[in-house]
């Protein structure tokens, strides 16, 4: 079941993010792209991406352990599930479309697709949709 926020948040990444992000990434990529992100972020044991058919209803999911994905994706997508896997922990839990996702999510944007943290910020705000420019993966390896 999809909550309002989920629905905000999902209208809001369709108006504003899919427009500046054209590229897809190929599943044979897609593990590379994983661990080079995953690594740029300061984190170790990136999460496995492994195949999945793409439903009407989800096209990929991403969790602490694996990242499913059909044969090509969007790279702002891939990147919405490696947020997703650095927001949760190996049992599922996990930030959801929450602020501290969103912040995350963000922060892979603009260090990852060049996108301006400004327009983001403000256009987060239009739509009401709550972040935490602060978040950090959860995963965060000490020290």
């Amino acid at each position: 079941m999809t909550s309002a926020r989920d629905e905000r948040f999902y209208a809001w990444e369709n108006r504003v993010v899919a427009p500046l992000d054209r590229s897809v990434v190929a599943f044979e990529r897609m593990q590379a792209i994983v661990d080079h992100v995953w690594t740029a972020e300061g984190l170790r044991w990136p999460p496995r991406v492994r195949p999945r058919k793409a439903t009407r209803a989800t096209l990929a999911t991403g969790s602490r352990l694996a990242i499913e994905a059909p044969d090509s994706l969007p790279s702002w997508i891939l990147l919405h599930e490696v947020a997703h896997a650095m927001t949760s922990t190996a049992e599922g839990d996990g930030a959801a479309h929450g602020p501290d996702f969103v912040g995350v999510y963000v922060g892979l944007l603009v260090r990852h697709c060049r996108l301006d943290p400004e327009m983001l910020a403000a256009s987060l705000a239009a739509d009401g949709i709550r972040w935490n420019p602060q978040a950090r993966p959860w995963c965060l390896d000490p020290g």
